[in-house]
């Protein structure tokens, strides 16, 4: 080989010739036009402006920038809406609904909807601890449960609890007897469970009071309350006495019952026979119950003095309404405050509660019946003149009967262990209702069971009222405001039918006094229902208000 030959590849790749029979990856392929320009063919710059988009000039701005106006706006005539310099206002749900609304808003939203809880700021970083904040939010909740509240608010303030705390996804759960709280943090982690079983109840009207108010601080986002304040308040309310002593409660039990007899055409002597007989009746229901009786013996104790005093009297032939007598002792036995929880736990979905609610003021009521009958059995063996067919003359002193009904009221609050400045309005609302059940009954001659329900329709709607006024329970405004209503002669004339061995009679006049019952329970009930409708409700903008329940029954 020459020294020519051998030079000769090497001047064709200094040249820029290739080798036909390999071909380079980043070889341009034979038949594909590819423009002569300085710039690299197969790139493209992210802020190349597309083909076909007109670009304005250098000097001018795009519609749509965020310094330059739209052009369909003209200075000389804007629109009616327009942003205040200052921003928006700041709307604080909290002091402008009550929490009973919002929480109870947010349950009725499925999960997956309900805004996230603030986490209030603390000091450790730790975050709260979730197994006493459960235990803090059903204590709370046994305490509003024993005192009588419905079981759609006690969950509302068990969420409440929750939230203030910064738990989402809880999920309280209320029964008759037993409440739990179910707390996931995340889709991935293990729920946490906890519950309580309410074993007492009471009647304290004035510690739920300051329930409530609790659950008011803890659900408002301005007050920070710990965890050990909380249960500092708690454990105050716990150990605070009743605020009347039990020679009040003796008392005004016996001046409900003769405000009750007045109510149903009694004198001064059946006023003070009724009131003493209620009394009687008040210290036998506290020695039983001093001794562990069940509370349907007490009831049967407690019914019986009053029964034994109005037949006393006509066994004495003394002139005077024995009717009167045993019915205005019956007023201060009849369960109203349980009728209306059970009726309201019924109408708002809570059927178990409701039913147990329920089952409850039937033992009572039979309670009373077989107190009554046994003592009414006797008289009648014993020849005492008790005649179902006299009538009460209730229609003939509207005035004394007004004051009268006040004054059942106002009993009726002491007897609840009320807060002294919620007394006055709920003596007010009691006579309210009377007037407007007298006026539809007497003077424009409806059916009782019509005039009781528009009337306890009034009594749940004022109460509803006052209790968003001061952002605190309607049961302190409404229970004790219902206690005129109440089917006291319709329920004696029924069991005296029955000790006459007029059954059918009396059944008749026992399912008057149930259908009385149940128009007190539901008016209430709706009264309350219709403040909520004509008042501003969160969420009532976006669609309304939710059901009460999570299905509508389709």
């Amino acid at each position: 080989m020459t020294d020519t030959e051998d030079r000769k590849p090497q001047s064709d790749e200094a040249r820029g010739g290739f080798d036909p029979e390999i071909t380079s990856e980043f070889a341009v392929p034979d038949g594909l036009a590819v423009p002569r320009t300085g710039a690299e063919p197969e790139t493209t710059s992210e802020f190349a402006v597309p083909r076909g988009l007109d670009v304005p000039p250098a000097g001018a701005e795009a519609e749509g920038s965020a310094f330059t106006t739209p052009s369909t706006y003209s200075a000389k005539h804007p629109p009616p809406a327009f942003t205040p310099p200052d921003g928006m206002p700041k709307v604080s749900l909290t002091k402008d609904l009550p929490w009973q609304d919002r929480m109870r808003t947010m349950l009725r939203m499925p999960v997956a909807e309900r805004p996230a809880p603030e986490v209030p700021q603390k000091a450790d970083e730790s975050g709260p601890a979730v197994p006493r904040v459960l235990d803090l939010t059903l204590r709370i909740g046994e305490l509003l449960l024993a005192g009588g509240e419905g079981a759609e608010d006690v969950e509302a303030a068990m969420f409440a609890v929750c939230r203030s705390y910064g738990l989402d996804r809880c999920e309280p759960t209320v029964t008759f007897t037993l409440l739990s709280i179910s707390h996931q943090p995340s889709l991935v982690e293990d729920p946490v469970t906890a519950s309580r079983t309410v074993r007492r109840r009471g009647t304290d009207y004035t510690r739920l009071a300051a329930v409530f108010q609790l659950v008011d601080d803890l659900s408002d986002p301005e007050a920070h309350i710990s965890l050990e304040e909380a249960y500092r308040r708690l454990a105050e309310m716990r150990r605070n006495r009743h605020p009347y002593p039990t020679w009040v409660l003796t008392t005004a039990s016996g001046l409900l019952a003769g405000a009750a007899s007045v109510l149903v055409g009694g004198d001064v002597i059946v006023f003070f026979a009724a009131a003493l007989g209620a009394m009687l009746g008040d210290r036998l229901a506290w020695w039983c119950a001093g001794r562990g009786l069940p509370e349907f013996y007490q009831f049967v104790v407690a019914a019986m003095p009053p029964a034994a005093v109005g037949v006393a009297l006509t066994v004495a032939h003394v002139d005077v309404k024995a009717a009167a007598v045993i019915t205005g002792g019956l007023f201060a036995l009849l369960p109203g405050r349980a009728l209306v929880a059970g009726v309201q736990d019924g109408l708002t979905g809570f059927y178990i509660t409701a039913a147990a609610r329920l089952l409850e003021v039937m033992y009572l009521f039979v309670g009373i019946v077989v107190g009554v009958l046994m003592v009414l059995y006797f008289g009648v063996q014993l020849g005492a003149e008790l005649n179902p067919d006299t009538a009460l003359g209730i229609a003939e002193r509207p005035e004394l009967q007004i004051g009268a009904s006040m004054l059942l009221s106002l009993t009726f609050a002491v007897l609840l262990q009320q807060e002294r400045s919620t007394v006055l309005a709920v003596t007010l609302n009691g006579g309210v209702a009377w007037c407007v059940y007298g006026a539809m009954h007497y003077a424009g001659g409806l059916s009782p069971v019509a005039s009781t329900a528009v009337a306890a329709g009034l009594v749940g709607l004022f109460g509803q009222l006052l209790s968003r006024y001061r952002y605190a329970s309607a049961l302190p405004y409404t229970t004790a405001a219902i206690g005129p209503l109440l089917p006291g002669s319709a329920t004696y004339f029924g069991l005296l039918s029955i000790a006459q061995n007029e059954v059918d009679k009396g059944l008749g006049s026992l399912t008057k006094a149930a259908a009385l019952a149940m128009a007190i329970a539901i008016g209430v009930n709706l009264g309350s229902e219709i403040s909520r409708l004509v008042l501003r409700v969160p969420g009532g903008a976006g669609g309304g208000r939710r059901a009460a329940k999570r299905t509508r029954g389709f």
